[in-house]
């Protein structure tokens, strides 16, 4: 797929147009959309985790973001609510998310150079999983856990937090509990996750 990408420079300044593939082979910024879904249950949130599917390039096997995706050269901010519609199957309205602002991060090393404006935004959800039918090809599961304790855990305050969900092994969908590390959230650099985590917290806070 030839997808072409706006491509930026560090002050989030438009400086053209490149395909996708070159936007990574040689660095350029460029602008992604980031929905986190959360939900409160019995007076706790939780939040959801998609576990990309094993057969990915980049960070197969791993817990994601619960969706996103890189906004196209003719799309707008606006248009990245179809990741979650494509990805985990949720439909919903730009106006239902919260925004939690442009997190600009990059990962570069031999395989990638990513250096990505993350406009990043929260969804609360409620009905649980079931409100859930993830893209196949994508992802291989679905999964939620404890907030504070996902806090914890990117703070190094604990090493391990428990997520319950399900995934896909031979068509079959298994619901599991298990517990996992930041080394299964490789995908999520420690410098996005430090700059994520205040800024939910900020907009809970308010909303209670």
């Amino acid at each position: 797929m030839n997808e072409r990408l706006k491509v930026f420079d560090q002050f989030y300044k438009e400086t053209g147009i490149e395909q996708r593939h070159l936007v990574h082979a040689k660095g350029y910024w460029h602008e992604v959309f980031h929905c986190w879904i959360i939900e409160k249950v019995d007076s706790e949130w939780r939040i959801y985790l998609q576990l990309r599917s094993k057969n990915k390039k980049d960070y197969p096997n791993q817990f994601d973001i619960t969706a996103a995706g890189h906004i196209l050269a003719t799309e707008t901010i606006e248009d990245g609510i179809r990741e979650l519609k494509e990805e985990v199957g949720v439909k919903v309205m730009f106006s239902q998310l919260t925004s939690l602002g442009v997190i600009p991060y990059s990962i570069d090393n031999e395989k990638i150079k990513d250096y990505e404006f993350a406009n990043v935004f929260v969804y609360e959800l409620t009905g649980g999983l079931e409100k859930f039918s993830i893209q196949r090809e994508e992802l291989d599961g679905i999964y939620s856990a404890n907030l504070k304790q996902f806090i914890l855990l990117a703070n190094h305050k604990i090493k391990e937090i428990e997520v319950s969900g399900y995934k896909y092994e031979n068509d079959i969908r298994h619901y599991e509990v298990k517990q996992i590390g930041l080394e299964q959230m490789s995908a999520l650099p420690e410098s996005y996750l430090h700059e994520f985590i205040p800024r939910l917290e900020k907009i809970l806070i308010e909303a209670t």
